[in-house]
């Protein structure tokens, strides 16, 4: 049975998430605070992180990024009473893997965790037959292991822009939309597609020589990114190949 931390200082909200998570059939838990959150997570990681925004103490994005540094593959739901897009980016562009803005359906919320928690146990089920390494200049990215890094530096990738880098390694030459990342990365078949624009900005912070001009993972106007492969690698061959079909 899945275990979900909910981290949330209003009993009221707290009590209800956890009625709901429960009836799905998911072991809950409750912090109150960031700082009890995160030793409960230190002692017995759960299997996914309901998150609030608004924490006495420190706030919620401090304590996704701590649970981001001891547990890098945790995914996380970010709960927000606010609904401006700057609070929506910030949670993401510290890791989060998804958001819900309050006040909100509690079996909404419910659905999300389930999204979240099918994708997370996809990609572990997918990582036995995926490629053991992708490659691509000075990028190696080790599946199995879940390493990252360009000219053996490591790039401290989240869970999710590993998942997005690989993905666009796997797929070489080609046009990705971003309602496909949305669904092949995440998992998810609705949601803001503002959530790929925040990450691919994140992943061409670390594997671009000059972010604002990218030249690896590029934007296709009016569609989404495709990632051009390095003269030599593995992807380049693979797109020579395909021909125009990989385009």
């Amino acid at each position: 049975m899945p275990r979900v931390l909910v981290v949330d200082d209003d009993p009221t909200v707290a009590e209800v998430v956890l009625g709901y998570l429960r009836r799905d059939g998911l072991e809950a838990a409750h912090a109150a605070d960031g700082i009890s959150a995160l030793r409960i997570a230190e002692a017995a990681p759960p299997d996914l992180v309901v998150l609030d925004l608004m924490l006495p103490g420190i706030d919620g994005l401090e304590v996704c990024r701590r649970l981001r540094e001891r547990h890098p593959d945790l995914p996380v739901v970010m709960l927000t009473a606010r609904g401006e897009e700057e609070d929506r980016i910030a949670g993401l562009e510290v890791g989060a893997d998804d958001y819900v803005v309050k006040p909100f359906s509690p079996r909404e919320l419910a659905l999300r965790v389930r999204s979240v928690l099918r994708r997370s146990e996809a990609r572990e089920a997918a990582a036995g037959d995926a490629p053991d390494v992708l490659v691509d200049g000075d990028l190696r990215l080790d599946v199995s292991a879940r390493t990252a890094t360009r000219d053996d530096l490591d790039l401290g990738l989240t869970a999710r822009e590993f998942d997005l880098l690989a993905h666009l390694l796997a797929h070489p030459g080609r046009a990705l939309r971003r309602e496909d990342l949305m669904r092949d990365v995440w998992g998810w078949d609705f949601g803001d597609q503002s959530t790929v624009t925040v990450h691919v900005r994140r992943v061409r912070e670390k594997v671009e020589e000059s972010p604002a001009e990218p030249v690896r993972l590029v934007t296709v106007w009016g569609v989404g990114y495709r990632w051009d492969p390095a003269p030599g690698s593995p992807g380049e061959a693979l797109v020579t190949a395909y021909g125009d079909d990989a385009s």
